[in-house]
This record gives structure tokens, C-alpha cells and sequence, in this order.
């Protein structure tokens, strides 16, 4: 069987434009493409940055709704919490004992979190292992990253060959990260990468006064008006995210000429935005109104989950000497 796995951690009220573009609207073609697909809701990996446990539940339950309001069919895939397969981690624990702490103190994530100010605890130093005990603890094929993360699923391999190798067992799959080229790093209202540890994102969900707000405070140079502009601006990229390809070309040949405006193209992103994610909101105030219903698709998810994982875990038990 053929499965594919990811997560995303219930930090903030909405998942944001970097989360739908470099990760969840993949969840959608993926979960047509493999006999399983696995959508897990990070609530372990939080506990490194997020403390009140209030928060944590109804952000939890936000994401769980944005997965559901995206496309995400619980018929199709397995909608879970992290922490309802306790299973990984125990995983981790086995996986850990096997992973050299250069190849952690290497981690991109764990280095650029340190150096913009977050506290260097053990849980953000070994959160690679719970990673890879995320990933391996389902048998999975592929993992959809962005480019820029494509080392946690090297990662992954590595420490899966490790464990293999000192036990002389195939007891763990190796998988491959699922990359899609096309889509690039989504850029957040600073210019740089969106992402919700910096507070530059533009949330999906959000109301039209909210989103208007996100979308007005994209950084822009003072190029006047009937200047050319650089289409590689922020503004641009994101804007490009909503047109099509003729509309992309269009506006190339309109910045490179001059005559547009920063605020006009603001505007008509906050007008896309809108327009797309439309349906999504309403889709996700059906499911907000049914919160029972909501539960049993995650705990209906993490009951076929955690049997994967036992599966798995067992080999592994067996493998270290552990008895049944």
C-alpha cells in the first residue's frame, strides 16, 4: 500500500498563504494519487514554541478545519492529531538512540530558530528525531515539502538507515519527499519567507477587514507610479500566486514599462484572495458549526493511524529486543 504523510503545527488561529501553497493544496492532489494519505495535526511539535494548552486545543481544531475546508476528504484521508498516536513516540525515543548530534546541530530549522531568539530547549534540538518518528511510523512513501525543507526528509532517510543498519533489519521504510517545483517559496508581507514565527503571513481564513490589513502592510519600494518596477517584488509574487499564466505575462510587460501602481496591485490581491478562498470559508463555517462531527473525523483518524503505527512499532520493538 502506497501512502503519502504530512503535518502542520496548530500554532496560530489559520493556516496562512505558505501553508496552502507550499504544502495543503498538495494534500488534495495526493490524496487521490496513494492508496492512503495521512494528514496529522502537529500538537506534539508545538509544545516547542506554544505553552497556554487552551490555545493549543482550539488552534488544533483550527487546522483541523483548514484541512477539511481545503479539500482535505475525510473519506479519502486520515485527518489526526499528533498526539492521539502516542505510539511515535516511543519511536522516537528508539530512533534517537541511533542519531549522531552533528547531524542535529546541522538542522536549518533548529539553527535559524536559535538565531531569531528562540529558546534552545531539548524539544526544539531533537525535534528532527520526532520527525522522522512521524514519518517512519506509517510506512510512508512520500512526504510533500517545500524545497527549502527538503532536508527534514533527508533527515528522515538517514536516521531510518541508521536504525536498519545497527539492527540488521529492514524494520523501516525509507521515504521520498514529494516536491513540487513550480511552486516557490511563498513570500510574507516583509519580503522574506512567509512564515508565522516572523508574523508576516497573510492568513487564509481570516475576515476581509483582517486580510485587507495583512495585504496593505506588503512592503513595497517608492518607485512612482509611471516607473518600471522589478516584477520580483513580493507584491508581485503573491499577486502572480492568483492570476493565470496570460494575466502573469500581462502584468510582466506593464511593471516593466511603468504605469502600475503598488496599491492597485495590492487591491486586486486582496480581491483574488477573496474570490479564491470564497468557497473555502464557507465550507469551513459548515464544519465550524458541527464541532462532534469535526472530533470524529480526527479521532475516527487517529484510530486507523495509531493501528499503522503499532504495526510499525512493533517491527521495531522486535528488531531492538523488546518483547511483544
Amino acid at each position: 500500500m502506497s501512502r503519502a504523510l504530512s503535518g502542520t503545527q496548530p500554532t496560530h488561529e489559520y493556516l496562512h498563504l505558505g501553508n496552502y501553497f507550499g504544502a495543503v493544496r498538495q494534500y488534495v492532489t495526493l490524496q487521490e494519487q496513494y492508496d492512503e494519505a495521512l494528514y496529522f495535526i502537529a500538537d506534539y511539535h508545538s509544545l516547542t514554541s506554544l505553552r497556554e494548552a487552551d490555545l493549543r486545543q482550539a488552534y488544533s481544531f483550527n487546522v483541523a478545519l483548514d484541512y477539511l475546508a481545503s479539500g482535505v476528504d475525510p473519506e479519502a484521508s486520515l485527518i489526526f492529531r499528533q498526539s492521539d498516536v502516542p505510539e511515535v513516540c516511543e519511536l522516537s525515543w528508539l530512533l534517537s538512540t541511533v542519531t549522531p548530534m552533528g547531524m542535529l546541530e546541522r538542522a536549518h530549522a533548529y539553527k535559524d530558530k536559535v538565531a531569531k531568539g528562540q529558546s534552545a530547549d531539548h524539544g526544539l534540538f531533537a525535534y528532527p528525531v520526532l520527525m522522522a518518528a512521524d514519518i517512519l511510523i506509517y510506512d510512508s512513501d512520500v512526504v510533500p515539502v517545500g524545497q527549502d525543507q527538503k532536508q527534514h526528509v533527508e533527515m528522515t532517510r538517514d536516521i531510518a538507515q541508521r536504525f536498519n543498519q545497527a539492527y540488521g533489519v529492514e524494520a523501516l521504510k525509507l521515504p521520498e519527499p514529494y516536491i513540487q517545483k513550480e511552486v516557490a517559496v511563498v513570500p510574507g508581507t516583509d519580503g522574506g519567507k512567509m512564515s508565522k514565527s516572523t508574523g508576516n503571513v497573510i492568513p487564509m481564513f481570516a475576515g476581509p477587514k483582517q486580510l485587507k490589513k495583512a495585504v496593505m502592510t506588503i512592503v513595497t519600494d517608492s518607485t512612482p507610479v509611471e516607473d518600471p518596477k522589478d516584477f520580483g517584488a513580493s507584491v508581485f509574487q503573491l499577486w502572480s500566486l492568483f492570476a493565470s499564466a496570460a494575466e502573469v505575462e500581462e502584468m510582466k510587460a506593464k511593471a516593466a514599462r511603468g504605469g502600475v501602481g503598488y496599491g492597485d496591485v495590492k487591491q486586486d490581491l486582496l480581491a483574488r484572495l477573496l474570490e479564491y478562498f470564497g468557497p473555502m470559508r464557507e465550507l469551513r463555517e459548515s464544519y465550524a458549526k458541527r464541532p462532534d462531527d469535526v472530533e470524529e473525523i480526527l479521532q475516527a483518524g487517529g484510530r486507523r493511524a495509531r493501528t499503522i503505527a503499532a504495526s510499525v512499532l512493533s517491527r521495531c520493538r522486535e528488531a531492538v529486543g523488546f518483547k511483544p
